[in-house]
Parts: C-alpha cells; sequence; structure tokens
C-alpha cells in the first residue's frame, strides 16, 4: 500500500500544527471576521498554517460557537480570490476536487484542462473519496457526469481513471514492461489508424513505476519517446489526458511545476489554478513542486508568486509556498 506514499511522500509545505487548540483557533477566527474592519493577517497565519484536519476541527468549533457555517461567514466578508482560497482551504480535500470537477463540466462547454489536471493527478484513494462525496451533494455519480459532458476516447479513458483501478505496488515487472512497450507501439505507431482502447488499458491501470519502466523500454526499443507517439497518433482533449498521465507517472512534481508556471507566466495570472495546485499539493508534495519549479522556471516558485500577485491573496499564497528557494 505504501508505494503510493512513495510516489508523493509527505513532501508538503504545511504540516499539522503543533499545540493545536480548535477551539482556541476558532474564537480567533470569529474574532478576525466579526471585529470591526476584518483582521486578514489573522486569518491568513491561522488558515494557511493548519493541516486541513485541523481545519475541519476549527470549522466544527466555529460551527458550535457561532451557529454558522465558517465557510459562510468567510464568503460574506471576504471577496475575490481571497475569498476562493480561504473558502477553498477549509474544504476536505475529497470535497474540494469534486467541486473543481463539478465546475469543470458545468454550464457551456466543459473545462478539460481541470478534469484532466484532477484525474490524471490522483491515487486511487483520492478518487475513491471524490465519488464518494460527488454523489450525496450532486444527487448524480462522478461516472455519470463524466458519461454525460464529454465523448469518445475522453470520455472512455475518463471513466476508466475514475474507477480507480491503476495498480499501486513499487513492483516492476520487467516482462510486462516490454510487452506492454510493445503493445503501444502496434497500437499506434505500427498501425494504420490507432487502437485507442490499448493505449486507456496501460496508461490507465498500471502503476506510476512500471509506466516509467514501460516509457524507457519504448523509447530504447523505437527511438521514439512515448510523448511523441501519443502526439503523432491522437488528437484533441484525448491526446491531453494521455499526455498528462505520462508525466504524472514520470514525475508528478514537474507537471505540477509546469501548470504553475503557466498559470503565472501565461498571459494574465490564471488565478484559479494557481489557487487550485497550492491547496491541494500543500499537504503532498509542494516541497518538490518549488524544487521543480527553480529548475525548470530559473526563479523560485515564491518570487514568482510574490512579483505576480498582491495583498491578502499574494500574503496567503507565500504562506502556503513556505519559503524560498
Amino acid at each position: 500500500m505504501n508505494a503510493c506514499l512513495k510516489e508523493t511522500g509527505n513532501r508538503g509545505t504545511v504540516k499539522e500544527f503543533s499545540g493545536f487548540n480548535a477551539g482556541r483557533d476558532a474564537d480567533a477566527v470569529r474574532k478576525a471576521i466579526k471585529g470591526l474592519g476584518t483582521d486578514e493577517d489573522s486569518l491568513i497565519d491561522i488558515l494557511t498554517q493548519r493541516s486541513n484536519s485541523q481545519r475541519q476541527l476549527i470549522a466544527q468549533e466555529y460551527l458550535a460557537a457561532c451557529g454558522k457555517e465558517l465557510k459562510d461567514d468567510l464568503k460574506s466578508d471576504l471577496s475575490g480570490n481571497f475569498e476562493h482560497l480561504m473558502v477553498s482551504l477549509i474544504l476536505p480535500p475529497a470535497l474540494f476536487d469534486a467541486k473543481q470537477l463539478k465546475k469543470a463540466m458545468k454550464g457551456t462547454g466543459t473545462s478539460e484542462n481541470i478534469l484532466i489536471e484532477i484525474m490524471a493527478s490522483r491515487t486511487n484513494k483520492q478518487l475513491k473519496d471524490v465519488g464518494d462525496v460527488f454523489y450525496p451533494v450532486y444527487s448524480k455519480s462522478l461516472g455519470d457526469n463524466i458519461s454525460s459532458e464529454t465523448s469518445g476516447d475522453f470520455r472512455k479513458a475518463l471513466l476508466f481513471l475514475a474507477n480507480a483501478r491503476r495498480d499501486e505496488s513499487a513492483k516492476v515487472d520487467e516482462h510486462l514492461a516490454k510487452r506492454d512497450a510493445e503493445i503501444l507501439y502496434n497500437a499506434g505507431e505500427k498501425k494504420w489508424g490507432t487502437d485507442e482502447d490499448k493505449f486507456i488499458e496501460v496508461l490507465c491501470l498500471r502503476s506510476f513505476p512500471q509506466l516509467r519502466r514501460t516509457f524507457d523500454e519504448y523509447n530504447n526499443t523505437f527511438d521514439k519517446t512515448i510523448e511523441e507517439s501519443i502526439k503523432s497518433e491522437m488528437s484533441g482533449h484525448f491526446e491531453d489526458l494521455l499526455i498528462a498521465i505520462v508525466k504524472c507517472a514520470t514525475n508528478t512534481p514537474a507537471y505540477f511545476a509546469e501548470k504553475l508556471h503557466k498559470a503565472i507566466k501565461g498571459a494574465g495570472t490564471d488565478e484559479y489554478t494557481l489557487t487550485r495546485i497550492m491547496v491541494s499539493r500543500a499537504e503532498i508534495d509542494l516541497l518538490d513542486i518549488r524544487a521543480e519549479y527553480k529548475k525548470l522556471a530559473g526563479e523560485s516558485l515564491y518570487s514568482a508568486i510574490k512579483s505576480d500577485t498582491s495583498g491578502d491573496y499574494g500574503a496567503a499564497l507565500l504562506k502556503l509556498c513556505g519559503g524560498d528557494d
């Protein structure tokens, strides 16, 4: 089971706060919100420096003391990106992902990039947890939602992932890697037309360590990277999803570093993506993402956030970031 822990490890910037007292924190949060004008600094100090499970306890204590949901009071008291960040921090991770996915599939057009990012990067347990909270909140299962909002091979691959059946053992089978590399080559480069199902099966069911071995095998045997083959054989959102799986299997923190770099350095900052990644990875692998960001961008994630965001929103993100590299 610990293969999946090895994959990410506890490489977060946010840890359990020692000497934690939920009642005391809830009281401080209440004072910060209810005082004359909001004390944003206190809110930031508390909500960015407690683990998610501790934030859940603060929200419970807050509800018991005030008779109101903390998230509702934050919504009515704050605004803009800062509000979105603070509210995101007090949602349980599975509910946070479920809300992102639902939002991505709502209304006209689907935000495929959000769907792809979450479905490609989460562990089986995370995906199962998302599935468990999705139906009670939206009266429709995650699978049904995906089915009605997507189509074709893209839908088929997403449903495979939603089933959370990826092997998560750390064992690598050399024989299987050779066979899978052969299968992928025969399903793509070698034939006229592509057998997409074979790509879906291998990329959505094999463990990340196993896939890394298969990609090496593919490269060595056919003198082409799996990414190059996918790009020449596939198109559209299906191609994007497979490439995201390849990147996550190869190096998940590097995948997120690249996404953060695009969110920060693109035309105008994409605060929605910035918030989503900082919140969802803060307790998993944000330290590794920071290291990959520096390699990729030549500057620290901290200084990139500092120069690209401002005010309370920027201050809170820097606290989550946890330091300069």
